[in-house]
């Protein structure tokens, strides 16, 4: 496996945003509820919180990349956005059954609503699209690809990893696998490759400010796992 930040080109686009966003990048990709998925000792509780909404937020990225449908740039890029449209909504089956394993039926997954945390992320993904440009809507989306890959990294570095019987290893190497690690790789290639068509160096104030908005939003979307323990807020068994 290659380097933490290795994503992307060298002089890219995406590592620059990566590296100008700081702290709210640090804090999503090591947030608490990540060092503790790391440590095994994460709350059930906060886990399966975070799956059913994790599963609400397949249905809207699925919409997201719909949406790039739409705002494609070339017909090869509409193909490709269309292929993901298709693998994310097969995903959303798999991720029912793999909320089966955590003690979720399809029934408690599906009656649940969307927390404000994904209602908040979302519909701001979905706004940055409709109201930009397809480079808008891919930065928009890529620290949620890119970021899990690199949480997997920071994972299998993690000196405190829990080696051995960790139960949420399932969740670490799905993520740690060599095809999510190419498909984090080719986002941040994706965004190296519209900075340059979409003049990216001139619009990086605006993106970064995007960028960096997405990662907050994710460490808010970890949060809610956390809180939902705390404030006893969790609807499901366990």
């Amino acid at each position: 496996m290659r380097g933490i930040e290795d994503f992307g080109a060298a002089d890219g686009l995406f590592r620059k945003l990566r590296a100008a966003s700081g702290a709210d990048w640090a804090g999503y990709t090591w947030h608490p509820f990540v060092q503790q998925l790391s440590a095994g000792t994460l709350p059930l509780q906060a886990f399966q919180t975070y799956l059913i909404q994790d599963y609400l937020f397949l249905i809207h990225f699925a919409r997201a990349k719909a949406l790039a449908v739409v705002k494609g740039e070339s017909l090869s890029a509409m193909r490709g956005k269309a292929a993901a449209v298709l693998a994310i909504l097969d995903e959303t089956l798999l991720h029912l059954k793999y909320c089966a394993e955590w003690g979720l039926s399809e029934e408690e997954v599906t009656k649940i609503p969307e927390s404000i945390e994904t209602v908040s992320y979302t519909r701001w993904v979905m706004d940055r699209g409709m109201h930009g440009d397809i480079m808008d809507l891919e930065i928009a989306l890529v620290p949620c690809t890119v970021g899990y890959g690199e949480v997997a990294r920071r994972i299998m570095a993690d000196p405190k990893r829990m080696t051995a019987g960790n139960p949420y290893q399932s969740w670490i190497d799905t993520y740690s696998s060599d095809g999510y690690q190419a498909l984090a790789e080719a986002a941040a290639h994706r965004i190296d490759a519209l900075s340059e068509s979409h003049g990216g160096e001139a619009r990086f104030k605006e993106v970064l400010r995007d960028f960096s908005m997405a990662a907050r939003l994710e460490q808010r979307f970890w949060q809610q796992g956390l809180d939902a323990v705390r404030g006893g807020d969790f609807v499901g068994n366990g």
